[in-house]
């Protein structure tokens, strides 16, 4: 973590690395055409893979021609680009929503925990965790997307570290509570799940890594000095 890092958990866990751009209205015909492009695509590309993704699959999908989807994009590459941001922008906003309000780095972090436990049984498009899907599938076959895959994984990684950092800050959790260890245990326990959960067809390996954080994360809290008794 850098020293320029917001101060507050509000701050470190939206504004600095969930950078939230609220959806503007489509107002023109084209922009709505390639809106619908987009969400389209992105359900074939996390089901299918960009490389097991066809024209002809994007074709059928979106109910447009060839010559319709490249008069918006310029090619195959530009648009599961921003299919993937789309999907990784849901995300986003499901962070955004469920954070707001929410005092206290324990309780945020069981926000965090329930929003990427959420990934097994109702992700951000059809097919899983896109961020998941993309690294495995792009690794050592199309550095972009890998790179967009790592730089959206750094961006959950930095949000639960930044979370655990604000809370030893505040005196809520140990001096010895380890913001990187923290955000790796927690990111990829439930990355795990998420591909268990979806090789088993059994949503119940989410649900015990999702309970097994939250017990180690309210391990990280700092016991409450004991009261002395008053003696007459």
């Amino acid at each position: 973590m850098t020293s320029g890092e917001a101060e507050t958990a509000g701050e470190v866990a939206i504004d600095d690395f969930y950078i939230f751009q609220p959806r503007r209205e489509m107002t023109t015909k084209g922009e709505r055409t390639r809106r619908r492009i987009v969400e389209s695509a992105a359900a074939v590309f996390n089901t299918r893979g960009y490389f097991g993704s066809s024209m002809s699959d994007l074709v059928q999908e979106t109910g447009l021609e060839k010559g319709g989807i490249y008069n918006h994009f310029g090619s195959k590459e530009e648009l599961a680009l921003e299919a993937f941001e789309f999907s990784t922008g849901i995300m986003r906003r499901r962070f955004a929503s469920a954070l707001e309000g929410r005092e206290g780095a324990l309780e945020r972090l069981f926000v965090i925990v329930d929003v990427l436990g959420g990934l097994a049984e109702d992700p951000p498009v059809a097919g899983g965790c896109p961020i998941l899907n993309t690294a495995v599938e792009s690794d050592d076959t199309h550095p972009v997307l890998k790179e967009r895959a790592r730089e959206a994984m750094e961006g959950w990684l930095r949000l639960v570290g930044s979370t655990t950092k604000e809370g030893v800050r505040t005196g809520e959790f140990r001096q010895d509570a380890d913001p990187r260890e923290t955000a790796s245990v927690v990111v990829a326990t439930l990355e795990g799940a998420v591909m268990l959960s979806k090789l088993h067809n059994d949503p119940a390996h989410m649900k015990m890594a999702v309970d097994h954080l939250k017990r180690h994360l309210e391990s990280l809290v700092r016991p409450r000095p004991a009261v002395k008794e008053r003696h007459a």
